[in-house]
């Protein structure tokens, strides 16, 4: 049974924040989270896996834990302000796992100050890699958490509606952190503008704005580069079956680069098989359910890449 309000016993506070995102729902970014959250855990580093989809939270269940009484929704709430109390023990050996059952039906999502909060608040975990798997879509929690870091892991699957949402939740988040980086209030307006596909100002791209923004405020301009050049997301395909969809990171990777400007790197990729759908079943981890499998082995070197780049 899990055990709430599990202690650190070395000193407290995570070296690896990393988020875990998706353009739309059933790309399978809870499957990688749990994942690649194991595979950390059994080379023997600290890992605690945070469930920040308040509103469809199933985590727990792909990491072996019967729903648990104590979630992050209590955190929400304001029921318990000492996030470490929320901690739960899993069947594996150094993960650890935040849940997020029992959300408030009318108010799943925390306020804008409570996400700032909640952000400290997992970079003082006794942890050495703190794990968030994020709901769907793009609204502003999902945005800020895959912002508290350069490089958060966008998860895609190879179809077309995924794709689609992939370029939106990159296109949001590049744009949400640009407005929040701009000091000039006239500069974060017109990224506003830009933000509205549909305006009647020419800003189709970030090039476009950028020409923009250094004619309205040169200062600006250079932070408008800066931004750009520091946001590196991650992109990891999931579920493929052939040559092609395994190359589509790579053109996503393209597109990025060439109509956005945003230097996008390509993790890797999943396989579909299925002892992947038998590991969701049993509700063991692929890794440790079939670890000799190809999926197995594609998600640890994904593992293995990750703390990789946040050791850069």
């Amino acid at each position: 049974m899990p055990k709430p309000g599990r202690q650190a016993e070395e000193s407290v506070g995570t070296r690896h924040l990393i988020p875990i995102g998706g353009g739309k729902g059933g790309v399978g970014k809870t499957f990688v989270t749990a994942n690649v959250a194991t595979a950390l855990a059994r080379r023997g580093l600290r890992v605690i896996a945070v469930d920040a989809d308040l509103e469809g939270a199933n985590l727990h269940t792909l990491l072996g834990v019967a729903e648990p009484s104590l979630s992050l929704a209590d955190y929400v709430a304001q029921r318990e302000d000492d996030l470490s109390k929320l901690i739960l023990d899993t069947p594996i050996p150094n993960l650890s796992l935040i849940a997020a059952t029992h959300a408030h039906i009318a108010t799943p999502q925390p306020s804008q100050a409570r996400r700032v909060q909640l952000i400290r608040a997992l970079r003082q975990l006794p942890a050495d890699v703190v794990l968030m798997d994020l709901g769907a879509g793009i609204h502003a929690p999902v945005m800020d958490y895959f912002m508290v870091v350069e490089q958060g892991v966008l998860v895609i699957n190879p179809e077309p509606t995924s794709i689609e949402n992939a370029y939106a939740f990159l296109r949001a988040a590049f744009y949400r952190r640009l407005r929040l980086a701009m000091v000039s209030l006239d500069v974060r307006k017109l990224v506003s503008m830009a933000m509205d596909q549909r305006g009647d100002r020419n800003l189709q791209t970030p090039f476009d704005l950028l020409r923009e923004v250094q004619a309205m405020d040169p200062e600006s301009g250079a932070r408008f580069v800066e931004t750009v050049r520091s946001f590196r997301p991650r992109i990891l395909m999931n579920e493929v079956q052939t040559a092609d969809e395994i190359r589509l990171g790579f053109s996503i990777r393209s597109v990025c680069k060439k109509y956005f400007g945003i230097d996008v790197e390509y993790l890797g990729y999943v396989n579909r098989e299925r002892e992947a759908r038998n590991s969701v079943r049993s509700r063991v981890p692929l890794v440790d359910l079939a670890p000799e499998s190809q999926g197995a082995a594609y998600l640890r070197r994904v593992a293995e890449r990750l703390i990789e780049a946040e050791k850069k």
